[in-house]
């Protein structure tokens, strides 16, 4: 899809001083922070919509990015 092999934009996000697991935990981050804030999702249709297939999974990555429980965030 995007015109180059697995390990040339593996060497090109080194580069950068990134990787894709980064990249993704930080889309992750983002879109939880907002489905927590403005939506009325749970936390397991949430970890659920993110990929995660078990919401312990999702709570734990959740803690390791922002210190806290996701229910902190959630009005």
């Amino acid at each position: 899809m995007m015109a180059m092999s697995s390990r040339t934009l593996h060497r090109k996000l080194d580069g950068l001083g990134t990787s894709f697991r980064r990249i993704q935990d930080d889309v992750r981050k983002n879109l939880a922070l907002d489905y927590l804030k403005n939506t009325s999702m749970n936390v397991d249709q949430i970890a659920g919509r993110l990929g995660y297939s078990e919401t312990t999974n999702f709570r734990r990555a959740f803690k390791q990015w922002t210190g806290d429980v996701p229910s902190h965030y959630q009005n």
